[in-house]
């Protein structure tokens, strides 16, 4: 019996020295994983869309849809009168010399030409920038502004006109409605063709012209009137964010049904996730 047990303590010891203590080697200094940069990048911009610095004051939309318009009524008031290095006076003097007795009703229809453009275009299926209900919006809503801000305009200024009949010269009404016609045909067919837009500034030209020639307008009445209704315009389109008349985007797999309750109808909402 004290054999056996010494020969197995003989054969453990045996068994453990062979194998000897493991032990964990810790470095020092241990060297810390690399950072996936790509992943971080991805967690801050998860669509993967290129980050854009903001864009300078100057460059913004509603810079560019008044800055045109803003020049043109500026240059009416500053030569309001004999004002400025080419007076309205000074413009009067020269066209009543070489047209003094030229006399036309054409301004008054040509105000409207090129919604008549517009509406020919629309007849030929030539499709505009929007359907026909929101550019019927844009048009009411131009005109709104076209008109509350001329008329005021007229009022707050009292300028003689140069036949004398009234004192609402400043700014050209006649003007401002050719203007603003013009600037919705541009808009509407610019990315059909740029002639459209083309001809509709041309009859809104001659309209300035013949208010200045029938010696109902002067020069900066014209000018100015011009830029009102571009204004106009460009204000109606900044400001029509909605389009109406369009069809409301649902959730895929919403459905609507009609409910019957105790003599009462309703309408029941249901919506399921699609796999």
């Amino acid at each position: 019996m004290r054999s056996y047990l010494l020969q197995r303590v003989v054969t453990l010891l045996l068994f453990t020295g062979s194998f000897g203590p493991v032990y964990a080697q810790v470095p020092t200094n241990p060297t810390p994983p690399p950072v996936d940069t790509d992943t971080l990048r991805k967690f801050e911009n998860p669509d993967g869309v290129p980050i854009r610095a903001p864009q300078p004051w100057y460059k913004g939309k509603l810079v560019k849809a008044t800055i045109i318009p803003a020049i043109m009524i500026g240059y009416g008031i500053s030569t309001i009168n004999n004002n400025g290095f080419y007076s309205s006076y000074d413009a009067r003097r020269d066209i009543r010399k070489e047209f003094p007795n030229f006399r036309t009703r054409v301004d008054d229809i040509l105000i409207f030409a090129p919604y008549m453009e517009l509406g020919a275009v629309a007849l030929a299926g030539v499709e505009s920038r929007n359907d026909r209900l929101n550019t019927l919006l844009l048009i009411g809503k131009a005109e709104g502004i076209m008109l509350a801000s001329v008329f005021l305009t007229k009022r707050l200024t009292s300028v003689a006109r140069p036949d004398g009949s009234d004192e609402l010269s400043f700014p050209s009404g006649h003007t401002a409605q050719a203007f603003l016609a013009a600037s919705i045909v541009h808009a509407e067919l610019r990315d059909k063709s740029q002639w459209y837009g083309v001809g509709a500034y041309g009859i809104a030209t001659s309209v300035a012209a013949l208010r200045m020639l029938n010696n109902k307008h002067w020069q900066s009445d014209v000018v100015a009137g011009a830029g009102f209704g571009i204004l106009s315009a460009h204000l109606a389109y900044l400001s029509h964010r909605n389009r109406w008349g369009h069809k409301p985007r649902l959730l895929e797999g919403t459905s609507f049904s009609p409910m019957y309750y105790q003599g009462a109808a309703g309408l029941t909402f249901t919506w399921r996730p699609t796999k």
